[in-house]
């Protein structure tokens, strides 16, 4: 069984939409699919019906954004085939709604730096009416202000310490709720949450620290930010504490830091099952 149960589409930062995204993984031969949008839950249904007519089992889920406020630091949450998703939804509106916000603030603010219109940063961001940081440089890219997405334009703009919208970066870690608080709600709603890509923001030390708690069910130990040590002390991590062990390529398209393709990484086939198992025969 080869499952993918981590990428992104046209809703959040991704730069393909759902039909594409999924159309792409039965290329790949990938058996088992999950979107995991940003805070959004919009795909699901859609996205589950177009998997069966491709031949892909499209298990329902979302990346939750949160924050350990105890540490300063981002945290994304993996929640799998949340039984009632509608317990989801207040959470993901009030963290979108934020991300609006703070995505035209920087929106205007660039195009001050770099004369653009508006709209053409816009079109990029229809597919799920958030603008972030991937679809502001797109447009710059397109008008011949820089060559590439991640480079020192996008460090001059958005870097937390000195970047021109700076403040907006900051305010985005400040606007999305408690790690613990976002585990209740994704527990509450019957879903099954994984600690999303550990290495990129540095959560091995929350994670240990929910993990003793019992209030994770999984990490996802199998992601291109994670080396061969890194994914054993992860793996030990999930042995000590009963946890599944996921994984998948966090697949953006045009998007992505790096070159990466549907189905780069996967999340073993026990995990899977017992992802689903819990999914249909949750009583809440």
């Amino acid at each position: 069984m080869r499952a993918d149960l981590h990428c992104h589409t046209t809703l959040s930062d991704g730069s393909l939409g759902i039909e594409e995204v999924i159309a792409q993984a039965k290329r790949n031969k990938i058996d088992v699919l999950s979107i995991t949008d940003h805070d959004n839950l919009a795909s699901t249904s859609r996205a589950v019906i177009l998997g069966q007519r491709y031949g892909i089992r499209v298990l329902p889920a979302v990346e939750i954004s949160a924050v350990d406020g105890t540490r300063g630091r981002k945290v994304h949450i993996l929640a799998y085939m949340p039984h009632k998703p509608d317990r989801l939804e207040g959470l993901c509106l009030r963290t979108t709604e934020a991300r609006k916000q703070l995505g035209k603030k920087m929106a205007l603010k660039v195009i001050e730096e770099y004369p653009i219109a508006f709209e053409n940063i816009l079109r990029y961001a229809a597919g799920g009416k958030t603008i972030y940081k991937c679809h502001i440089m797109h447009a710059l890219m397109d008008y011949g202000y820089t060559t590439e997405l991640y480079g020192d334009v996008y460090d001059k703009l958005f870097s937390a310490q000195d970047g021109l919208c700076a403040e907006e970066v900051r305010q985005e870690i400040e606007r999305v709720p408690d790690v613990r608080f976002a585990l209740e709600m994704i527990h509450s709603a019957g879903g099954t949450a994984s600690i999303a890509h550990p290495r990129v923001y540095n959560s091995f030390e929350v994670i240990e620290e929910l993990a003793s708690q019992g209030k994770i069910d999984g990490i996802e130990v199998y992601h291109e930010s994670a080396d061969e040590t890194e994914e054993e002390q992860l793996l030990d991590l999930c042995q000590q504490y009963g946890l599944l062990p996921t994984g998948g390529s966090d697949f953006h398209g045009f998007y992505n830091h790096y070159a990466i393709s549907l189905g780069y990484k996967f999340t073993p086939e026990q995990s899977v099952r017992a992802i689903i198992t819990r999914g249909e025969n949750l009583n809440i």
